[in-house]
């Protein structure tokens, strides 16, 4: 292609069709000796590039004078720079890693969720050693704001495990530091007073919506988790054994609870939609929520904001069995599908109290039988 000169020293520029359109297009060039060496390289292309002369004899100075790299060398530490990334372990790229390597079940799709929402943004171009203290408490203060004790936690635990993987495997360096948790009190329940439970009752039983209605009911005389009840299908339930199958329960591994005659007396009364789910969501398929229905029963019913009816409705059917002395915690938390009996360990006071009325009553039964015989006797004497 013909060189044609402009009026900059060392400046000149090629004639070549336009990139991506039509027509032609100036590409400039620039001529200088360095080490003793001609040297000639593009400047760049006069749409592409918005290339002037002016700029490119500009160019051309900086290579003399060696402030400026040849386009050459520019793409070859682009594509460095680019290796040296790609070779990176952020954790981004451990979250990929890691996350192949767990089980592909509920708790890998909530923490699917937790990542992308809470961890990636500010820490996913990041490797391990680049955090420092400050930038935890920043992520720590940030989802204080807005997020319970409890969800805190588990995105600041799984950090956590997402860091320790890579380093357990040879990945990565690990933090300086301790990630620090915030303090959470598990053992919260839903305590009602006995009024508020009357409402609660009266409010589902009133409500015209068949399928949120008998939810709540279900929850009330079985004890299963909102999460439970949504996956719960017909398939599930037992009738003639007498026994509910519990998949993938937060406990871990599947579990069977009895099917009590209440709970098998609602199944059987419960309008069946063509679902294979008992309390189906939209189309047929697994609901995840309940919450403008619950919402509404628990506004009629008077309670507090921030009651959790599904978790009220499971305290109510545990603290009932625990405080009637009769089911051991052993039992309970069978019942309850408690991973560790830790969990049931929140109920033992209501047996304890049971067990206590019912020594109390034992007490006063020894007493007046006592008081009885000493009347017996009392007449007997007068009498000889």
């Amino acid at each position: 292609m013909k060189r044609i000169k402009t009026k900059y020293p060392g400046v000149f520029y090629r004639e070549a069709n336009r990139i991506g359109g039509k027509g032609t297009e100036r590409v400039y060039y620039v001529v200088f000796k360095k080490d003793g060496l001609v040297i000639e390289e593009k400047a760049g292309r006069q749409f592409a590039d918005d290339m002037t002369p002016a700029r490119a004899v500009r160019i051309r100075s900086e290579r003399i004078e060696g402030k400026r790299m040849s386009r050459k060398e520019i793409k070859a530490k682009k594509e460095a720079l680019k290796a040296a990334e790609e070779g990176k372990w952020t954790i981004d790229r451990l979250w990929n890693r890691y996350k192949r390597n767990r089980s592909d079940n509920k708790g890998l799709a909530t923490d699917s969720g937790r990542y992308e929402k809470y961890i990636k943004a500010q820490f996913g171009n990041k490797e391990p050693k680049d955090i420092i203290l400050l930038d935890i408490e920043r992520l720590s203060r940030r989802l204080s704001k807005e997020l319970s004790p409890q969800t805190v936690k588990h995105v600041l635990n799984l950090l956590t495990w997402i860091i320790n993987y890579g380093v357990k495997n040879g990945f990565c360096e690990g933090l300086t530091f301790k990630i620090k948790k915030p303090a959470v009190n598990n053992l919260k329940t839903e305590d009602l007073t006995h009024r508020q439970l009357e409402n609660l009752l009266k409010a589902i039983e009133e409500d015209a919506n068949i399928q949120i209605k008998n939810l709540m009911k279900i929850a009330l005389v079985s004890g299963m988790r909102r999460g439970e009840l949504f996956k719960l299908k017909w398939d599930d339930i037992d009738v003639d054994r007498g026994f509910i199958t519990i998949l993938d329960p937060k406990g871990g591994k599947d579990q069977k609870i009895p099917l009590n005659e209440s709970a098998r007396d609602i199944l059987l009364n419960h309008p069946e939609t063509g679902s294979n789910y008992v309390f189906p969501g939209q189309n047929g398929k697994q609901r995840v929520t309940a919450s403008v229905g619950v919402n509404r029963i628990k506004k009629r019913a008077g309670l507090p904001a921030d009651f959790r009816p599904f978790h009220g409705l499971r305290h109510v059917f545990a603290s009932t069995l625990a405080s009637s002395g009769k089911v051991d915690m052993y039992t309970l938390q069978k019942l309850l599908t408690h991973k560790s009996p830790i969990m049931t360990q929140r109920y033992a006071h209501l047996r304890d109290d049971a067990l206590k009325r019912a020594s109390e009553l034992a007490g006063r039964l020894i007493q007046r039988a006592s008081k009885d015989k000493k009347n017996v006797l009392s007449i007997s004497d007068h009498k000889e």
